[in-house]
Parts: C-alpha cells; structure tokens; sequence
C-alpha cells in the first residue's frame, strides 16, 4: 500500500490518500519506457543536415589535366570527395527520425513510471493551487511548505493540472527553470521524467488516475 499526502491551498496537510499497489504497474515496462523515451527524442531531431554530393556540386566534368605526362596523380574531376570544395562521401542528406510505438506500449511506459513515483512517495496532491499574484516568490513559498526547493539550486517540481492552469500560477512559474506546468491528460514522458517531484492538483490527480486505468490488464490477468 502507497500512500500520497494531500495539502489544502494554503500548504497544510490534512490526509493521506492510500494506492493499492495492486493497481500499479512495477514488474514490467521498463523496456517499454527505454522505447517511448528514445522515440519522443528521435521525433525531436530536425533531420534537416544534408551535403552535396559529388553530382550535386557546381562545375563541368572536364579533367583538371591530362592522364599522363604532368607527374600529378590522375583526376577525372574537380568534384571529386578527395578535393577540398568537393563533394561529400555518405553525407547526411534530410530525413525523418520519428519512430513508432504503438499505444499500448505507451500506456505501458506512463504507468510504469508513475507507478515509480507513487511507490517512490515523489507525488504529492494539493487540493486548489490559488495564488493571490503572479509572483514567483509565492509559488517558492508554496512549494517549499510542500518539502520542494524550487529556488535556486533546487531539485524543482511538475505541476499537473486537469486542463489550462491559472494565469498567476504559469506567470510566477515562469521565472523558475525547475518547475514546470502540464496537463496531467496529455504530458509526454519526457517531460514526466525530467522531474524527481510531481505535485497534482486534485484535478489533475483524477487525470493523472483516469490514464493510468487505460492500461490493459495482462494476458493472465482478470479484468475487475
């Protein structure tokens, strides 16, 4: 049995909500995160480096000299990959380095990893994140009250949200390179995992809920 603490606006806590780890995904799926992980990366790579080709490189086919007679090695053109302003052997040229994964792998990945951070204690819940003003000091004060050093220096925090957040809370979290703000329904992994600490509204803790069941039990597993 997990356990997750739930803090009130002010950052007070006042209970534990309990997570049966019979609802968790932690025997299986770190393959299927090594898979999500590098494909979201590979999907961020332009793709767009490219070189000339010895055909593609500007000028005629005419020989620099003649075969024999001058005591230079044989040329037959100015383009050649062995000449400086040549053009390039097995150059890159542009392509697309997305990958697929399939869905199911996918909600492998995300479970198993927010499994990890439940089990881990790492996930914390406040139920309304209000702040009176858009002021970064604030949202520290906050977070701090929730065992998170989110200044300078400090490990920071995911904020899942159930849908768009607060303009206060994105304007004061905009001078904190620790701490980010994400929609709990459709945050990529990447994303989830840059941070050792998740805070979720109640919101978004029901978001955060709702995708994990969207797993599909094991084979040898029953359906409840």
């Amino acid at each position: 049995m997990s356990t997750i603490k739930v803090y009130t606006p002010a950052g007070e806590a006042v209970r534990e909500e309990t997570v049966d780890d019979a609802v968790l995904t932690l025997d299986r799926g770190e393959q299927a995160v090594h898979d999500t992980i590098v494909a979201i990366l590979a999907g961020r790579r332009a793709g767009t480096a490219c070189t000339l080709s010895k055909g593609e490189v500007a000028g005629s086919n005419k020989k620099p000299w003649k075969q024999k007679g001058t005591g230079n090695a044989r040329a037959g053109l100015r383009q050649s990959p062995v000449w400086r302003g040549g053009g390039v052997a097995f150059g890159p040229k542009p392509r697309d380095y997305s990958q697929k994964i399939n869905r199911k792998v996918k909600r492998l990945a995300f479970n198993r990893v927010a499994s990890d951070m439940i089990k881990e204690g790492r996930v914390q819940i406040i139920e309304k994140i209000e702040l009176a003003e858009p002021k970064t000091k604030l949202l520290i004060a906050l977070l701090k009250k929730l065992g998170i050093d989110a200044g300078k220096g400090g490990k920071g925090a995911l904020i899942l949200v159930d849908k768009d957040p607060e303009a206060n809370l994105v304007l004061a979290a905009n001078n904190l390179p620790r701490v980010d703000i994400v929609c709990a329904e459709d945050a990529d992994l990447y994303t989830l995992m840059l941070y050792r600490n998740w805070v979720a509204t109640a919101a978004g803790y029901e978001a955060l809920k709702a995708r994990m069941a969207r797993l599909e039990p094991k084979k040898n597993e029953v359906k409840a």
